[in-house]
C-alpha cells in the first residue's frame, strides 16, 4: 500500500497534474471525449457488452474512465452487471477525484451517485462491481486471478511513467485477458506496440484523438487462428 496521495498540480482549466510523472490525469481538449474515443470505441463498445462484460484498467486515476463507462453501459440498455477492476499505485483523494470530475457536468449526476463510494477499494451498485487493487501493478497485476474482457491502459505517458509500460507488465495483460479480448491506449509508441504483440496480441493503430496522430489498438487472437 502506498502511504501518500499522488502530488497535484492544477491548471488553470482545473485539469490535475501529477508532479512524480510531470503528466495531466486526462487530455487538456477534453478528457471526457478522449476516454470515449480511445478506450470505449477503442474496445469496441458498447457493441460487446454482455452481462458480466470485465472491464480492467492500468491506472485509476480521477475515476473518469470509470464513470464513462457506466454511463454508457445505463446508456446502451445493457441487464445484468459491469465488472471493473482497476490497477492504481497511488489512489486520489476523494476531494481530488471530484474536484476533477466537477469539469464535467454532462456525469454530474453520475459523480454524485458514486462519490459517496471514492475511496473505497471495492463497492456494489445494482449495475456495477468494482474493485480498485492499490500498489505497483508489476506485482499486482501478475497475482491477480481474474481476466478481462477488456483493456483500458491508461498509465501516464510511456516516457514519464516507463514501469507501466515493460514488457513483463504487458505480458500480465495479455495472460489476464480472455480469448477474443481486447485493449486500447492512447499512446502509440513502438515499443509498447511491440511489447503488445510479443506477448500475444494482435496489434494496430488508429486514429488518435485530438492532437494525437496515432492511438493503439488490440486483440487476443485464439489458438486456431
Amino acid at each position: 500500500m502506498q502511504d501518500q496521495p499522488p502530488e497535484l498540480e492544477w491548471t488553470e482549466d482545473d485539469v490535475p497534474v501529477a508532479t512524480r510523472f510531470d503528466d495531466p490525469y486526462f487530455s487538456l481538449g477534453n478528457g471526457l471525449a478522449e476516454t470515449a474515443h480511445v478506450f470505449l470505441a477503442g474496445n469496441d463498445l458498447p457493441a460487446r457488452f454482455a452481462d458480466g462484460f470485465h472491464v480492467a484498467e492500468l491506472g485509476f486515476g480521477t475515476g473518469l474512465n470509470l464513470l464513462a463507462a457506466l454511463r454508457l453501459w445505463r446508456e446502451s440498455g445493457q441487464a445484468g452487471t459491469l465488472r471493473f477492476t482497476t490497477f492504481e499505485a497511488y489512489p486520489m483523494t476523494a476531494e481530488d477525484m471530484r474536484r476533477a470530475q466537477a469539469a464535467f457536468p454532462e456525469i454530474a449526476d453520475l459523480t454524485e451517485e458514486l462519490s459517496p463510494h471514492f475511496g473505497k477499494h471495492a463497492f456494489t451498485l445494482r449495475d456495477l462491481d468494482f474493485r480498485l487493487i492499490e500498489g505497483d501493478a508489476r506485482k499486482t497485476l501478475p497475482a491477480w486471478d481474474g481476466q478481462a474482457d477488456a483493456w483500458f491502459l491508461d498509465g501516464f505517458a510511456p516516457a514519464k511513467n516507463p514501469e507501466l509500460w515493460e514488457p513483463a507488465l504487458l505480458q500480465a495483460v495479455v495472460d489476464h485477458t480472455a480469448p477474443q479480448g481486447t485493449a486500447a491506449t492512447y499512446t502509440a509508441a513502438g515499443h509498447v506496440r511491440r511489447g503488445l504483440a510479443e506477448a500475444g496480441f494482435e496489434v494496430w493503430r488508429d486514429p488518435g484523438f485530438g492532437r494525437k496522430r496515432h492511438m493503439t489498438k488490440a486483440r487476443k487472437a485464439t489458438e486456431t487462428e
